[in-house]
């Protein structure tokens, strides 16, 4: 029974709370996300980490808990109080170790709940887009004197294209015809757009672009509001590690900017929103301009464009792999998925004409 194993699980983490219920947070794609509830408040969140993606589990923890000590340090002019409300806290296991891994071999991570915040599958106004970006920059900005190289690679090559088209070519290899004839359309918009999206990594590999501290996984769902939608963190920093600003910028441009869910099959449906292109940006631009190279600004388009079209192709390679990494709701769910950014590519090249 499920609340007697989370119930067993979360006795196993250092704290006096009292179980009472929980509740399934299911954003997303990847790892399961309960928040517990208990007699009495803080509220915890309880993460069992996807071990089958995430093949270094400890160190994507550490990662999480350095960067959150680092934060920590930097906001400690703030009150208990506001540092509670914009700083993850995770919590060790009666072990004293970061994680608690079950006999399933499951690993699994603590951190405090939040209360009255809301998060946001999509935008709705410019003010919640502004607040977006504002949030990103600042945490881009509080982390820019972390030495990146500390940090676990949790996903190796994560947005690496050369790996990308790599997984993509050997995916189209051992699809079934019938995966390959559907996606044929597809299949020809990615062998065409190979050359422009290697720039950014050219870029970064020339040493053109700083390598920083990210967090990989940008969408409007991992930035906390309050309840008046002013921005409080970022959450869900299980992907951060080293990278390029482009990442951040164009990943959560992705999910703002779309009129659309991202696996809305009326592609008529799905626009970019250019209103909140603009106030993301410029929230954004607020923490983060000064800290950014002229390369780096110049590029920030090219950054919206390449991060829509990797998680396109990623749906479309996971497609023809049979839906082996993303979950899914039905047999063309990732194909779907799939024609929705490439959609998405095809409004935003129109609009910011790149």
């Amino acid at each position: 029974m499920m609340t007697e194993r989370l119930k067993f699980v979360f006795a196993q983490f250092e704290h006096e709370a009292e179980f009472d219920s929980y509740k399934e947070l299911a954003s997303g794609h990847i790892n399961d996300t309960y928040l517990i509830k208990t007699k009495h408040k803080p509220y915890y969140v309880l993460q069992r980490i996807n071990h089958g993606v995430f093949k270094d589990v400890p160190g994507l923890i550490e990662n999480k808990m350095m960067i959150s000590n680092h934060i920590k340090e930097k906001l400690s002019h703030l009150s208990p109080k506001k540092q509670n409300r914009r700083i993850l806290r995770f919590y060790t296991t009666k072990t004293g170790d970061s994680y608690y891994r079950g006999d399933e071999g499951n690993y699994w991570n603590l951190m405090h709940f939040i209360d009255k915040s809301v998060t946001h599958e999509s935008v709705s106004n410019t003010d919640i887009a502004y607040e977006g970006g504002r949030l990103l920059g600042q945490f881009l900005t509080l982390t820019s004197d972390f030495e990146a190289s500390k940090l676990t690679e949790v996903i190796p090559k994560f947005h690496d294209m050369s790996f990308r088209y790599w997984e993509f070519e050997e995916a189209k290899r051992l699809a079934t015809k019938e995966r390959l004839e559907t996606a044929k359309s597809y299949i020809t918009l990615v062998e065409n757009a190979k050359e422009e999206m290697h720039i950014l990594q050219n870029l970064k590999e020339s040493g053109d672009i700083k390598v920083r501290v990210t967090h990989n996984d940008t969408k409007i769902s991992n930035v906390l509001f309050n309840k008046h939608d002013k921005g409080l963190c970022l959450i869900d920093t299980d992907t951060v590690m080293p990278g390029i600003v482009h990442y951040d910028f164009g990943d959560a441009i992705r999910t703002i900017c779309n009129t659309a869910a991202e696996d809305e099959r009326n592609l008529d449906l799905v626009e970019f929103n250019m209103e909140y292109y603009n106030a993301f940006t410029k929230g954004f631009l607020k923490k983060m301009k000064s800290a950014l190279s002229p390369t780096e600004l110049k590029y920030l388009p090219l950054g919206a464009k390449t991060m829509i079209f990797i998680i396109g192709l990623r749906f479309l390679t996971d497609y023809l792999n049979n839906d082996i990494y993303f979950k899914t709701k039905y047999p063309e769910h990732n194909l779907d998925r799939a024609k929705n950014q490439f959609k998405l590519l095809q409004s935003l090249s129109e609009k910011l004409g790149v």
